[in-house]
């Protein structure tokens, strides 16, 4: 009796690995973090509850320190 014999996907060749990513998995991990970097860089756009001013400072000295630059 004679086992059945599995053809290869086109395109693939032994011993290597191949990937193809959708756009969105690059595209919103990307977004995610200009939002957050930007929400850094000038934090008075950031509206969070209780907010801390120590916090605040220290994220208006940075963003002093990296735009004088």
């Amino acid at each position: 009796m004679s086992a059945p014999t599995h053809t290869r996907p086109h395109g693939a060749t032994p011993g290597r690995v191949d990937i193809r990513l959708p756009w969105w998995a690059l595209a919103l991990p990307t977004l995610a973090f200009i939002t957050l970097l930007l929400l850094i860089l000038n934090p008075a756009d950031a509206h969070a509850a209780g907010g801390d001013p120590a916090i605040t400072g220290l994220f208006e000295r940075i963003q002093r320190t990296v735009l004088h630059q």
